[in-house]
């Protein structure tokens, strides 16, 4: 589409899909702001006090109605934010239309493939950012291996998930990371609810947009028990799955057998799923002796935040009758006449590749802890050592605070009777 906002060079301010789907971006940004009272809270009070006017923000995020609502409460505190794609396939073409319409540049179109991806954070990186929000740590790594002269311009970075925070930790250990980092996923406020209940809900939506599968008694291997892979399984088992879990970690493991669930190895459990979902953040979680044991039909989809927990390389090799499209986001191997393993959204985020991503209620805490450590950042400028942080407890429990307020729930505070008991020693049986 030919217009104002249409992208005519390498070096525009956006790379979009089509501007004129701006109206339908914003009339469901509104929607999601409905359920998104704390980050509706923490913009009003920055749009007053303007904690972060003249910080120049890089945003690599999946491109959706809530992380709208976040860019705009940045705006709000007086940022100046620049968005990229943080995942090939995650972006809502018209939530990045109704970005650019609002004064934003956006880099991002769903279903761009390898070298748009990296040339958006390029583009993003051309605005010398002060702030880096990162969702999976690919615009922090690039900093450091490309752009170091952009790193004396850093304050910090948060980064949103799992598989980040285990990059920029590995970072820290070699002693190689230039400026703090804090860890949003780790705040309970995230992990709690946006991991569990988030991916929980909107992995099996995905799944189920993708394909219309009745989940109710189809077996389901879940890969990893953490956070993300217990919110899977509880919520296959909720829609009547019967649901085998795998782990290297046996504490994990052996809380998934206290929790109910079969435990088992996933080369025992390949000859039994239907349907397999990792949420690891490994790589080559299901792999050739995997696929060798599948039924024929077998579904498989990832919930990690890369494609690389499916070996799609080998599986490619093994399908000797080739590959077809059978709806969007639904792909067969052929490895014979006869069998074939169908992969879900090219191995990517399944729930933002084929659905819409987390609901708006539990990003709503997941965004309130990113515009709150970008404050903590600004504020503690020069003060915070080159390692990951944690976000700060007055943060988490403020968050957790407003949150049961919207709900409309209120809990005890503790007598100052209480709290001396509970700081003292002296007191015994």
């Amino acid at each position: 589409m030919k217009g104002p906002f249409v992208n005519e060079t390498a070096n525009a301010r956006y790379d979009i899909r089509d501007i004129g789907l701006a109206d339908k971006g914003k009339h469901r940004i509104d929607w999601a702001a409905r359920e998104m009272p704390v980050l509706a809270e923490i913009r009003q009070r920055f749009s007053q006090d303007r904690p972060l006017a003249g910080i120049r923000i890089v945003a690599c995020v999946h491109v959706t109605t809530e992380t709208a609502n976040l860019a705009y409460a940045l705006q709000a505190g007086g940022a100046d934010a620049v968005i990229c794609a943080s995942n090939p396939l995650s972006t809502q073409d018209d939530v990045a239309a109704a970005l650019v319409t609002d004064g934003f540049q956006v880099y991002a179109i769903k279903g761009e493939d390898g070298e748009t991806y990296y040339r958006h954070i390029q583009q993003a990186l051309a605005h010398r950012p002060n702030i880096v929000i990162d969702d999976g740590a690919d615009v922090v790594t690039t900093l450091h291996q490309d752009r170091r002269d952009l790193l004396p311009e850093m304050i910090g970075s948060t980064e949103e998930t799992t598989t980040g925070v285990i990059r920029l930790r590995a970072m820290e250990h070699d002693g190689v990371l230039k400026f703090p980092v804090i860890a949003v996923n780790d705040a309970d406020t995230k992990h709690f609810f946006d991991n569990r209940y988030g991916t929980g809900q909107s992995t099996l939506d995905g799944i189920i947009r993708a394909t219309n599968i009745l989940l109710a008694g189809k077996t389901v291997v879940v890969a990893g028990y953490g956070w993300c892979g217990r919110g899977i399984a509880m919520r296959a088992r909720g829609m009547g799955s019967h649901v085998i879990v795998t782990e290297v970690n046996p504490t994990r493991a052996l809380e998934a057998v206290m929790d109910g669930f079969v435990v088992s190895t996933m080369l025992e459990a390949s000859d039994k799923g239907d349907i397999f979902i990792t949420a690891t953040g490994d790589i080559n979680v299901i792999d050739r002796a995997h696929f060798e044991r599948m039924k024929s039909g077998a579904i498989i989809c990832n919930a990690g935040h890369f494609n690389s927990e499916i070996n799609l390389k080998m599986l490619d090799e093994l399908a000797a009758e080739g590959r077809r499209e059978l709806r969007p986001f639904v792909e067969e191997y052929r490895l014979t006449p006869e069998r074939g393993i169908v992969v879900l959204g090219d191995g990517r985020l399944i729930n933002l590749a084929a659905a819409e991503g987390h609901p708006a209620s539990v990003m709503d805490m997941s965004f309130a802890n990113q515009a709150l450590a970008c404050e903590y950042l600004v504020k503690e400028r020069g003060k915070l050592e080159h390692v990951v942080h944690g976000v700060p407890t007055d943060i988490d429990h403020e968050i957790a605070r407003v949150k049961l307020r919207s709900m409309g729930v209120s809990i005890d505070t503790l007598t100052l009777e209480q709290e001396h008991y509970l700081s003292s020693w002296q007191s015994g049986t």
